[in-house]
């Protein structure tokens, strides 16, 4: 099963999970360069592991819904 030969259509709602998940990535990233935003190291890393898994939780919904 090829997963990206399939399609699916996204409201603007359910971007914002993956728009949270993407920006949180940035900063785990971007954390080891900055002091600052080391201090909330663990809230960004939780806050990106939650958004992740919302956001494969929804696209696999959809793709069963379909594609079906």
């Amino acid at each position: 099963m090829n997963i990206f030969d399939k399609k699916t259509t996204w409201s603007n709602l359910e971007f914002i999970p993956l728009k949270i998940c993407i920006g949180t990535a940035y900063l785990i990233m971007g954390m080891y360069f900055h002091e600052y935003v080391k201090q909330y190291k663990t809230l960004i890393i939780i806050l990106f592991v939650f958004t992740w898994i919302v956001t494969m939780y929804m696209w696999l919904h959809k793709m069963k819904q379909e594609n079906k």
